[in-house]
């Protein structure tokens, strides 16, 4: 038996429940994994549950880092033992998860486990949402929710790619974001003020990771809604703007080796605020759910 956490109603953290289970086996094409991102409490509260509906007992997780020790059958691109990271299939709040091979990549081995663990939901998501609003070098983009999981990847890659960043945020984290060469403002009345006074002529696209109504505001500030991307706000799909539904591992292998590459040069920082064991899994939601983060949590199941 293996360790796993399950909840059987959608609630809160308080429904968690850390249980033994059998450890899933990996079949043809399938690796298994030996070894919290901010969407996880969103699906625990039932708030996904018409876009991701689960079959309830269910799990949370996707983001994988760990060893692979066990090959399905026609698996050539892993061996037992390789230290790898990536989205799993299966849920990745757990001691074991399997992994499709095609959605994972080699951790290197001067990437902390805590950091490799991190990448694969937020990052992938970022790059994917910076690629669909075609930004380019010299254009501006403002993020909602900058100093957030999502937000903070898609900052730093529009930063390296050039591209000028403004990015909403409590006034708390308007220092980490000075830091990695982002103009920040705070949330609320009188937005488009305040980011007009940074760039008179508004911006060239939006991303929202944030979807506390800032879309009206932001197709007013992109000058219509055709480079405005939410994350979040589904409710907002008849404006106009884009929707973007991330899906684990779809662009992992290329967006996973620029991140890393970006890690391994120094023009990219993931920061830790805290680890917790699999045991503690509610109180990590709780953190992540208040927003008030200076830096990604991490579930460790060891």
């Amino acid at each position: 038996m293996s360790l796993a956490v399950q909840f059987s109603e959608y609630g809160t953290p308080d429904v968690l429940r850390v249980v033994d289970v059998p450890p899933p086996t990996a079949g043809p094409g399938q690796v298994r994994l030996a070894g919290v991102n901010p969407i996880d409490w969103k699906i625990l509260h039932g708030y996904m549950s018409q876009v991701m509906p689960l079959d309830l007992p269910g799990g949370l997780g996707s983001d994988v880092a760990g060893v692979v020790d066990q090959v399905g059958e026609g698996v050539t691109a892993f061996s037992v033992g390789d230290e790898v990271l990536g989205a799993s299939i299966t849920p990745s709040y757990a001691q074991f998860a399997l992994a499709d091979p095609a959605a994972l990549v080699a951790k290197p081995a001067s990437v902390p486990w805590e950091v490799a663990g991190t990448l694969a939901g937020a990052g992938i998501t970022a790059w994917e949402a910076l690629n669909k609003l075609k930004v380019t070098r010299g254009e501006t983009l403002l993020v909602h929710a900058a100093a957030g999981g999502v937000g903070t990847f898609a900052v730093q890659l529009a930063v390296d790619r050039g591209v000028h960043v403004i990015g909403t945020a409590s006034e708390g984290n308007h220092e980490q974001l000075r830091s990695l060469g982002v103009k920040p403002v705070t949330y609320g009345k009188g937005l488009v003020e305040r980011v007009r006074g940074i760039s008179p002529r508004g911006v060239d696209a939006v991303l929202d990771a944030s979807g506390r109504g800032e879309i009206p505001d932001s197709i007013e500030l992109a000058g219509g809604p055709e480079r405005v991307l939410s994350l979040v706000a589904f409710d907002a799909a008849g404006s106009g703007i884009q929707i973007h539904m991330a899906e684990p591992g779809a662009g992992g292998p290329q967006a996973l080796g620029d991140i890393l590459a970006l890690i391994k040069a120094g023009r990219l920082r993931v920061p830790i605020q805290r680890t917790y064991p699999l045991g503690e899994v509610a109180a990590a939601l709780e953190v992540s759910q208040s927003g008030h983060l200076g830096g990604k949590l991490v579930l460790l199941p060891a």
